[in-house]
């Protein structure tokens, strides 16, 4: 016999609204007074100042919906009013009955792709997934096992501005909120960033930009390293130089070869994408200028 879930308890009857403005006092109390008058109950709240004087104040608060006494549409449109443009905000309400859709970009390499369509599957990330495009064919039989339409964007010297611009009209056309480059071993134009228009999150070794070059295992092989890491950032017309979401390490010794060294930065590839896919579909990432605040 399935138990029905309460509405207040309901974690699908939930938003999150994240706020971006000049520090001043009154702040939270605004934001929380607003939301009980309205009948949300406040699960979670997270702040961070850069400076208390004359800094910028963050917040992500995630709260539930069972008890609000207005529609999505005038809730928002009143918060506008009486709370936003008051204290100068940047904000947005998200709701987890609408799950972030998201475009995957590969090639070849498939642990990070993989993992990511294992983690939708089980229900670790609250996401769709309405396409994947690579410039090669290899994983199309995986992304068929999963039920997702697979397209093959060859791109060459001579043809990148015109499979960019097929890729972001496929992004497009299936409605993708943002993109991730699951091991993507293209380098994005700033003509592709401007016409997609909407968040791309990228996965390096951590290595960059100490090992380049083809092999930069064998180059940190020779080199005797001691940490094996991966970065996880939004992609900006800059080469990985994006606003950072997500790091990891992996301590290794004199005993690794160049192909464990590899494996082991797969490992950590894969679980530190995951944490900043994750971190962003729950609106964790506040970005100003080239930094991130993550709650």
């Amino acid at each position: 016999m399935t138990v029905p879930v309460p509405a207040a308890l309901d974690p699908l009857n939930t938003a999150v609204l994240t706020i971006t403005c000049p520090d001043r006092g009154g702040i939270v109390a605004a934001v929380s007074q607003f939301l009980h008058n309205h009948g949300a109950n406040i699960l979670h709240s997270d702040q961070h100042s850069t400076d208390p004087a004359g800094g910028t104040f963050f917040m992500r608060m995630e709260f539930h919906l069972a008890g609000l006494d207005l529609a999505r549409d005038q809730f928002e449109r009143a918060f506008a009013t009486v709370v936003a443009a008051p204290f100068g905000m940047e904000w947005r309400v998200s709701y987890t009955t609408q799950p972030k859709r998201m475009a995957l970009l590969v090639s070849r390499y498939d642990h990070c792709f993989l993992d990511l369509l294992w983690r939708k599957r089980r229900g670790e990330l609250n996401i769709e997934i309405p396409l994947i495009i690579s410039n090669h064919d290899d994983l199309r039989r995986d992304a068929e096992m999963f039920g997702i339409p697979f397209h093959v964007v060859p791109v060459t010297k001579d043809t990148k501005a015109e499979a960019e611009a097929e890729q972001v009209r496929l992004m497009h056309e299936a409605g993708a909120d943002f993109a991730v480059l699951a091991r993507y071993m293209q380098i994005l134009s700033g003509d592709f960033l401007r016409s997609f228009g909407r968040p791309v999150i990228n996965i390096h070794h951590s290595f960059l930009p100490a090992f380049v070059g083809a092999n930069p295992y064998r180059a940190a092989f020779n080199r005797g390293v001691k940490l094996i890491g991966a970065t996880s950032h939004y992609v900006t017309e800059e080469l990985d130089a994006g606003p950072i979401i997500a790091q990891d390490v992996i301590p290794v010794t004199h005993r690794e070869t160049p192909d464990s060294l590899m494996r082991i930065g797969r490992d950590v590839e894969r679980q530190v994408l995951a944490r900043a896919v994750k971190a962003h579909v729950e609106d964790r990432v506040l970005v100003y200028g080239n930094k991130t605040v993550v709650f």
